[in-house]
Protein backbone atom coordinates (compact mmCIF):
# COMPACT_ATOMS: atom_id res chain seq x y z
CA UNK A 1 0.00 0.00 0.00
CA UNK A 2 1.25 3.46 -0.86
CA UNK A 3 1.74 5.80 2.08
CA UNK A 4 -0.21 9.01 1.56
CA UNK A 5 1.33 12.41 2.35
CA UNK A 6 -0.38 15.46 3.79
CA UNK A 7 1.57 18.69 4.12
CA UNK A 8 -0.04 21.09 6.55
CA UNK A 9 0.23 24.78 7.36
CA UNK A 10 0.36 26.46 3.96
CA UNK A 11 0.08 30.23 3.89
CA UNK A 12 1.32 30.96 0.36
CA UNK A 13 -0.28 30.00 -2.94
CA UNK A 14 3.00 29.15 -4.64
CA UNK A 15 4.03 26.71 -1.91
CA UNK A 16 0.75 24.80 -2.08
CA UNK A 17 0.85 24.59 -5.88
CA UNK A 18 4.43 23.32 -5.77
CA UNK A 19 3.46 20.65 -3.25
CA UNK A 20 0.51 19.56 -5.38
CA UNK A 21 2.75 19.26 -8.42
CA UNK A 22 5.11 17.08 -6.40
CA UNK A 23 2.20 14.69 -5.91
CA UNK A 24 1.20 15.42 -2.32
CA UNK A 25 -2.20 13.89 -1.52
CA UNK A 26 -3.56 16.59 0.77
CA UNK A 27 -2.99 20.25 1.56
CA UNK A 28 -3.66 21.32 5.15
CA UNK A 29 -4.97 24.82 5.91
CA UNK A 30 -4.87 25.98 9.52
CA UNK A 31 -7.89 27.95 10.74
CA UNK A 32 -6.57 28.26 14.30
CA UNK A 33 -5.73 31.92 15.01
CA UNK A 34 -2.99 31.34 17.64
CA UNK A 35 -0.97 29.32 15.12
CA UNK A 36 1.79 31.08 13.14
CA UNK A 37 0.48 29.09 10.16
CA UNK A 38 -3.05 30.45 10.45
CA UNK A 39 -4.74 31.56 7.22
CA UNK A 40 -7.80 33.72 6.80
CA UNK A 41 -10.68 32.73 4.57
CA UNK A 42 -9.68 35.02 1.69
CA UNK A 43 -6.15 33.63 1.51
CA UNK A 44 -7.47 30.09 1.84
CA UNK A 45 -9.75 30.65 -1.16
CA UNK A 46 -6.77 31.88 -3.23
CA UNK A 47 -4.75 28.81 -2.30
CA UNK A 48 -7.53 26.35 -3.07
CA UNK A 49 -8.46 27.99 -6.36
CA UNK A 50 -4.87 27.69 -7.59
CA UNK A 51 -4.58 23.95 -6.95
CA UNK A 52 -4.84 21.33 -9.69
CA UNK A 53 -7.44 18.57 -9.65
CA UNK A 54 -7.26 15.59 -7.28
CA UNK A 55 -5.55 17.42 -4.41
CA UNK A 56 -7.56 17.14 -1.20
CA UNK A 57 -8.11 20.15 1.04
CA UNK A 58 -8.05 19.59 4.80
CA UNK A 59 -9.20 22.39 7.11
CA UNK A 60 -7.73 22.31 10.61
CA UNK A 61 -9.61 23.64 13.64
CA UNK A 62 -8.96 23.46 17.38
CA UNK A 63 -11.89 23.90 19.77
CA UNK A 64 -13.43 26.39 17.36
CA UNK A 65 -16.98 27.76 17.54
CA UNK A 66 -19.45 25.99 15.28
CA UNK A 67 -20.46 29.23 13.58
CA UNK A 68 -16.88 29.97 12.53
CA UNK A 69 -16.37 26.47 11.16
CA UNK A 70 -19.59 26.76 9.17
CA UNK A 71 -18.43 30.13 7.82
CA UNK A 72 -15.26 28.52 6.47
CA UNK A 73 -17.24 25.63 4.97
CA UNK A 74 -19.64 28.03 3.29
CA UNK A 75 -16.82 29.82 1.48
CA UNK A 76 -13.89 27.41 1.12
CA UNK A 77 -14.28 24.12 -0.82
CA UNK A 78 -13.01 21.79 1.89
CA UNK A 79 -12.81 18.01 1.46
CA UNK A 80 -12.07 17.01 5.03
CA UNK A 81 -12.06 18.55 8.51
CA UNK A 82 -9.29 18.03 11.05
CA UNK A 83 -10.06 18.60 14.71
CA UNK A 84 -6.98 19.29 16.79
CA UNK A 85 -8.54 20.24 20.12
CA UNK A 86 -10.63 18.45 22.72
CA UNK A 87 -13.69 18.07 20.50
CA UNK A 88 -15.95 15.12 21.38
CA UNK A 89 -17.05 12.89 18.52
CA UNK A 90 -20.54 14.40 18.36
CA UNK A 91 -19.03 17.84 17.75
CA UNK A 92 -16.92 16.51 14.87
CA UNK A 93 -19.70 14.82 12.93
CA UNK A 94 -22.35 17.56 12.82
CA UNK A 95 -20.97 19.16 9.64
CA UNK A 96 -21.67 16.27 7.29
CA UNK A 97 -18.00 16.18 6.26
CA UNK A 98 -15.37 13.51 6.52
CA UNK A 99 -13.13 14.31 9.47
CA UNK A 100 -9.85 13.43 11.14
CA UNK A 101 -9.40 13.53 14.91
CA UNK A 102 -5.96 14.51 16.13
CA UNK A 103 -4.61 12.80 19.23
CA UNK A 104 -1.77 14.27 21.26
CA UNK A 105 0.06 11.14 22.32
CA UNK A 106 0.88 10.31 25.95
CA UNK A 107 1.69 7.06 27.74
CA UNK A 108 -1.88 6.56 28.97
CA UNK A 109 -3.64 7.17 25.64
CA UNK A 110 -5.94 4.30 24.63
CA UNK A 111 -6.02 4.41 20.83
CA UNK A 112 -8.44 1.49 20.67
CA UNK A 113 -10.98 3.30 22.83
CA UNK A 114 -10.60 6.49 20.79
CA UNK A 115 -11.14 4.55 17.58
CA UNK A 116 -14.44 3.35 18.99
CA UNK A 117 -15.51 6.81 20.19
CA UNK A 118 -14.65 8.40 16.82
CA UNK A 119 -15.72 5.34 14.84
CA UNK A 120 -16.97 7.40 11.88
CA UNK A 121 -13.73 9.38 11.55
CA UNK A 122 -11.71 9.07 8.34
CA UNK A 123 -8.64 8.49 10.50
CA UNK A 124 -6.80 9.27 13.73
CA UNK A 125 -3.90 11.72 13.41
CA UNK A 126 -1.28 10.97 16.06
CA UNK A 127 0.85 13.93 17.11
CA UNK A 128 3.26 14.81 19.93
CA UNK A 129 1.89 16.12 23.21
CA UNK A 130 2.94 19.48 24.63
CA UNK A 131 0.97 21.22 27.38
CA UNK A 132 -0.99 24.15 25.99
CA UNK A 133 0.10 23.52 22.39
CA UNK A 134 -2.38 22.08 19.90
CA UNK A 135 0.18 20.80 17.41
CA UNK A 136 2.81 21.91 14.92
CA UNK A 137 5.56 21.68 17.53
CA UNK A 138 8.00 19.76 15.37
CA UNK A 139 8.53 17.22 18.15
CA UNK A 140 8.45 13.45 17.77
CA UNK A 141 6.71 11.09 20.18
CA UNK A 142 7.48 7.46 20.99
CA UNK A 143 6.20 5.42 18.05
CA UNK A 144 6.06 2.36 20.33
CA UNK A 145 2.85 3.87 21.73
CA UNK A 146 1.10 3.17 18.41
CA UNK A 147 -0.82 -0.12 18.39
CA UNK A 148 -0.09 -2.57 15.60
CA UNK A 149 -3.80 -2.87 14.82
CA UNK A 150 -6.42 -0.12 14.77
CA UNK A 151 -9.97 0.07 13.42
CA UNK A 152 -9.21 3.44 11.86
CA UNK A 153 -6.47 4.58 9.47
CA UNK A 154 -3.46 6.02 11.32
CA UNK A 155 -1.96 9.30 10.14
CA UNK A 156 1.44 9.83 11.74
CA UNK A 157 2.55 13.36 12.60
CA UNK A 158 5.02 15.01 14.94
CA UNK A 159 8.66 15.78 14.24
CA UNK A 160 8.73 14.31 10.75
CA UNK A 161 11.16 15.47 8.09
CA UNK A 162 13.25 14.03 5.28
CA UNK A 163 15.65 12.42 7.78
CA UNK A 164 13.07 10.13 9.38
CA UNK A 165 10.18 9.86 6.89
CA UNK A 166 11.51 6.61 5.41
CA UNK A 167 12.00 5.15 8.89
CA UNK A 168 8.47 6.22 9.87
CA UNK A 169 6.99 4.38 6.90
CA UNK A 170 9.02 1.25 7.60
CA UNK A 171 8.50 1.21 11.38
CA UNK A 172 4.87 2.32 11.75
CA UNK A 173 3.39 1.53 8.34
CA UNK A 174 0.78 4.25 8.74
CA UNK A 175 -1.91 5.09 6.23
CA UNK A 176 -0.33 8.54 5.82
CA UNK A 177 2.34 10.91 7.09
CA UNK A 178 1.48 14.49 8.03
CA UNK A 179 4.31 17.03 7.99
CA UNK A 180 4.42 20.76 8.63
CA UNK A 181 7.48 22.31 10.27
CA UNK A 182 9.76 19.60 8.89
CA UNK A 183 9.43 21.00 5.36
CA UNK A 184 9.61 24.71 6.21
CA UNK A 185 12.09 27.49 5.65
CA UNK A 186 10.19 29.47 8.29
CA UNK A 187 6.86 29.03 10.05
CA UNK A 188 4.19 28.92 7.38
CA UNK A 189 6.78 29.26 4.58
CA UNK A 190 7.47 25.94 2.89
CA UNK A 191 10.83 24.92 1.44
CA UNK A 192 10.48 23.35 -2.00
CA UNK A 193 13.64 21.23 -1.63
CA UNK A 194 12.53 19.88 1.76
CA UNK A 195 9.08 19.01 0.43
CA UNK A 196 10.58 17.15 -2.53
CA UNK A 197 13.07 15.33 -0.31
CA UNK A 198 10.32 14.34 2.13
CA UNK A 199 8.13 12.82 -0.56
CA UNK A 200 11.15 11.02 -2.04
CA UNK A 201 11.90 9.44 1.33
CA UNK A 202 8.28 8.34 1.78
CA UNK A 203 8.41 6.69 -1.66
CA UNK A 204 11.69 4.97 -0.74
CA UNK A 205 10.08 3.66 2.44
CA UNK A 206 7.18 2.26 0.43
CA UNK A 207 9.56 0.33 -1.83
CA UNK A 208 11.04 -1.44 1.18
CA UNK A 209 7.71 -2.29 2.84
CA UNK A 210 5.97 -3.46 -0.33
Amino acid sequence: MRTRVKICGFTRVEDAVYAANLGVDAIGLVFYPPSPRHVGIEQAIKIVNALPAFTSIVALFADEEESKIRDVLARVPVDCLQFHGDEPAEACRIYGKRYLKAVRMQDDIDIGALALSYHDAAGLLLDAYHPGVKGGTGSQFDWELIPKQCNLPIILAGGLDDTNAKQAVQSVRPYALDVSSGVEADKGIKDSHKMAAFIKQVNEGDKVTT
